[in-house]
Order: structure tokens, then sequence, then C-alpha cells
């Protein structure tokens, strides 16, 4: 039985993933607890041992020699002693074996909570620990339940061979589009925290970083560091204005990123239910850089001002309303992605 108790937890090893040293220390505590339910006026003599060497395992207590016997929970008689230990004498310690069959169902029921909820804690360690190397990435996850009342959906997301729940919050959600169960979509690992009830995810399709890790997926040069993205502004569902510049004056960044006849960025739109998406050319020049970020409008003139990170603007009439865009996404957009406030004005009144 013993044998077949010890290739029991090096199963749990092998299809769970928990170390034998770790099952190995809670079943030992389990067996001590279930010890001390079973003798609790022997408590401070419970004692168990676990050989996964010899595979053995052996539950005693640990009693002291007396004659006459004056507490017979910690002390056991000359005679007694003798029938196991015959060279035992008075006021030697000797170990009293225990029959772990003899166990009444409330301690039997102890030792199995604690080996239940050690496994839980391992599985919750494992996920947390695998889960944690993937925040700030993307993973695929399948849709799995949406809550009708909040629109909060549930995803099982996946890394390796290890699956968790999380949830993406109608805060989180895009909010042009529509899941269904049984739908794949990409999700941005934001946080993974450590919870009473296992690891918490937390996941987003409105995070800048999304449409960072999508274009890392979709551009070679941005995955091999020849391009690189320096900002990014979004509204989730609607437009993102992307910042990128190239360390290697052959390469086109922005034609990078676009890719042959639109295919790399039509894949990250697609991916994103149509959201629209302006790369713009990063530069070390303020002027150049915020004219640039406020494409596709023309631009005149660029006035950097003295007080505090803004400027001035200057575009041609025609071009006003292009510029500050639908409901002021635009400009919005264009100061989020140079950290600068934009004031636009049309030629006529510059």
């Amino acid at each position: 039985m013993n044998a077949e108790f010890f290739s029991a937890i090096a199963d749990i090893e092998k299809e769970k993933g928990i170390p034998q040293s770790y099952m190995l220390e809670k079943i030992e505590q389990a067996l001590l607890a279930a010890l001390k339910k079973d003798s609790p006026a022997s408590q401070e003599c419970a004692r168990v041992v676990l050989d996964p060497g010899a595979k053995t395992v052996h539950m005693y207590l640990q009693k002291t020699v007396a004659d006459p016997v004056t507490d017979p929970n910690t002390q056991i008689s000359l005679e007694q002693a003798r029938k196991a230990h015959p060279g035992a004498d008075v006021d030697d310690i000797v170990n009293e074996t225990v029959d772990a069959k003899k166990f009444g169902r409330i301690a039997a029921q102890a030792a199995k909570q604690v080996i239940i909820q050690g496994i839980r804690e391992a599985e919750r360690g494992i996920v947390y620990d695998e889960f944690t190397s993937k925040e700030h990435e993307i993973l695929t996850g399948i849709v799995s339940r949406i809550e009708p009342r909040t629109g909060s959906v549930s995803i099982q997301i996946s890394s390796n061979a290890d699956y968790t729940e999380a949830m993406l919050s109608q805060s989180e959600r895009i909010p042009t589009e529509t899941l269904r169960e049984g739908d794949r979509i990409k999700v941005y690992v934001v946080e993974v925290r450590k919870s009473s009830r296992g690891p918490q995810i937390l996941i987003s399709r409105t995070h800048p970083g999304l449409v960072k890790r999508l274009f890392e997926l979709e551009v070679p040069e941005i995955f091999d560091g020849i391009v690189e993205i320096k900002s990014i502004a979004r509204e989730a569902g609607s437009r993102t204005k992307i910042a990128v510049m190239s360390s290697d004056p052959e390469v086109d960044p922005i034609g990078a990123c676009v890719g042959p006849k639109g295919g790399r960025v039509s894949s990250i739109v697609d991916e994103l239910h149509g959201e629209k998406i302006d790369i713009v050319k990063y530069s070390d020049v303020i002027e150049e850089y915020i004219a640039s970020a406020l494409a596709p409008s023309e631009v005149l003139s660029v006035t950097v001002l003295d007080e505090g990170k803004s400027c001035r603007v200057v575009v041609p009439d025609n071009q006003l309303s292009l510029a500050i865009g639908k409901e002021g996404q635009n400009v919005r957009l264009a100061a989020r992605l140079t950290g600068y406030k934009i004031d636009i004005k049309p030629a006529s009144q510059s």
C-alpha cells in the first residue's frame, strides 16, 4: 500500500505539475492533523514521518516510559514499552505506533481537507506563476459566458498547458464589437493579482498595449527592433494613432507597418473590429512630430509656446474641420500622442 501511495504522489506531479516534495509536506501535515484529531489529549506527542526513499509512512505518539503511569496521554508503562522496545527503561522516550486504519471519520475527514486544500493552493500557485510571466502580453481566449445584466464577459484563457477563467469587464470591451459564446479573441493581460480564490487576471481589449502587441505580431521589423513604436493614443472602437520610427534609413517605418497592399494593418483593423488606425512618423523635432500627428490634415506651421507643453498650429481654412476631427477626436488623439496641448487656428485668423 505504501508503494502505491508514493506512486500516486508521483502521478500527481506528472499530471498537475505539483512537486512531490510539496505534496509530501502537505500529506504529512494532513496525517498529523488526523492523528491529533484522533488523539486530542496526546497532541503534543503526535509525530508523522514520511520516507519516500524507503516508501514508508510512520505515525506514532512519542511517550515517556514511567512506572507507575500518572498520565496515560504522555506516558507509557514499562511493561508496555518493553513489548515493542525490549531495552526500554524508565524515563526513556519511546514511539508508540498508531494504526491509521483505526482513525475515526472526523480524523479522516480532517486529513482529506488538508490534502485537497494543499492541491488547490499548489494549482493556484502554478497558474499564478505562469500568467504573471504573461503580464503585458497578448493571449488568445474563448468566450465562455456573457453576463447580460452587466455586459461582462467570462473568457477562458490558456498559457502553455495552464487554463484559467478571466473576466473582461464592460469598460474593457471594445464598444463596437459584439461577442458570442465560443468566439476566439485576443486579450491584453494588464495585471495578475493574488487573491483568496486564486489568481485574478485583469484583461483588456481597450488598452493601447493591445495595439502595440498586435503590431509586434504582424510587423517583423518591429519584432526585430528595426522599427520602434514611440507612442500610442487610442480611443477603442473608434480610432488609434501610433507613432513609429526606424533605426535603418533604408526602412520606411510607415510602409513596414502598413505592409504589402495594406495587408499588415488591415489584419490588425479586422482584429479590432474596424477601428481606424493612423500611422505617423515620429520625429525628435517636435514641430515636425506634431504636424505628422495631425494627419490626415495638412499643416502650414507649428509654433511651440513658452507656457508649458503647448503649441499653436496653423492649417488651411478648408482643413480646419479635418484637423480637429469629429467631436475633436483628431486633435485630442494628436495631443495625447505627442504630449502637447494643441491650439489649432485657420490660416485666415492666424
